[in-house]
């Protein structure tokens, strides 16, 4: 079980040979880590299903191999997304071992172990987390990381970047995955943890540009911007680079519509409002300074509901997204265009939670 998704495995994965999952979507959504948060949003779970499915459809088009095998109907049937009559949250998945690196303390730190990443390893999941960027819009973190001392050149920028600014073309930046807190890492450590080569780090980094390539062009057909967005990758039983986990939805990209968010990034705008974020934040900072693995466990509060119609008109832009992403029309919903234009009202009517 997952903060958003369940997993269930139909068949094991061997040292060998990949088994068979199935991602069931649920309405539950994320924010900051924390895992499951106090709401449910209604059919989110089948709009994130669908929109992702058609993205591993048009990544298959492009000769990018994914674990993505097909939708699964409520009667069992395994679909691709022009097949659906009705929305599904069910997809069928390959799936591949995960290895999760050793964790201790070293010096009153927490230190992780990754040994087991060699260059001979096959059918599993890369123990990192890789993030394009198109555009630097408000709320990226690359703001808060260039004040804590992030430099413009470890990014590719040759300027201190503004809020809302687009790039001439991709950054990439990479993470840890398997960690309890995932930290950004260089490229040269995230090669070396993986037990990646140089050939096969040079494979990932020009699949993202394909892919992000691919996400702009779906994203585009309900005039929204790629702005950036998450992708993660595993090793078939061959060592052969395929897309794992979801791609090209609300919750891995980060949209804008003429500027305003349409993503998850709506909620994390809401909750950075109020109290209980700033004790995550503050919650963080202590487990880093003291070595503590479980940071929400000394965190001094929960996270509140979110308000009822930001929910409604979340809700409604999950599933038109999937609407006019797709061209499917599968989801009873408002036009994008005039939800986005509730969100706008709701924001001048809000300034808090």
């Amino acid at each position: 079980m997952g903060s958003v998704k369940d997993l269930e495995i139909v068949k094991k994965p061997t040292r060998e040979e990949m088994g068979i999952g199935r991602f069931h979507f649920s309405d539950r959504y994320s924010v900051f880590d924390w895992g499951e948060m106090p709401d449910l949003i209604e059919m989110k779970g089948a709009a994130l299903c669908v929109m992702g499915a058609y993205c591993f459809e048009k990544l298959k088009e492009d000769g990018i191999r994914t674990h993505y095998r097909g939708l699964v109907t409520t009667e069992g049937k395994l679909v691709e997304t022009c097949e659906l009559e009705k929305p599904v949250n069910v997809m069928e998945i390959d799936l591949v071992n995960v290895l999760r690196p050793r964790s201790y303390k070293e010096e009153g730190k927490l230190k992780y172990d990754y040994s087991m990443f060699t260059p001979s390893l096959t059918n599993f999941l890369l123990p990192l987390e890789i993030i394009y960027r198109n555009g630097l819009p408000e709320g990226s973190s690359v703001f808060r990381r260039l004040k804590q001392g992030l430099k413009p050149e470890d990014l590719g920028l040759d300027h201190y970047p503004q809020p809302g600014e687009k790039l001439e073309k991709p950054i990439f930046d990479v993470s840890t995955k398997l960690e309890e807190k995932d930290r950004y890492v260089t490229w040269p450590e995230a090669e070396e943890i993986a037990g990646l080569t140089d050939e096969e780090m040079e494979e990932v980094k020009n699949k993202l540009l394909r892919i992000d390539s691919l996400i702009s062009e779906i994203a585009a057909k309900a005039n929204l911007n790629n702005e950036d967005g998450k992708i993660e990758f595993a090793f078939d039983n061959r060592r052969r680079l395929m897309v794992v986990d979801v791609v090209g939805t609300l919750d891995e990209c980060r949209f804008t519509y003429k500027g305003l968010h349409v993503s998850k990034e709506i909620a994390r705008q809401f909750y950075k409002k109020t109290k209980w974020y700033r004790d995550v934040e503050e919650a963080k900072k202590e487990a880093d300074a003291k070595g503590i693995k479980n940071w929400k466990s000394i965190c001094k509060s929960k996270p509140p509901k979110l308000n009822p119609k930001l929910k409604r008109i979340i809700r409604n832009l999950y599933m038109a997204t999937a609407n006019e992403c797709t061209g499917l029309d599968l989801f009873d919903a408002p036009r994008l265009a005039d939800t986005v234009k509730e969100y706008r009202e709701y924001l001048g009517e809000n300034d808090g939670p």
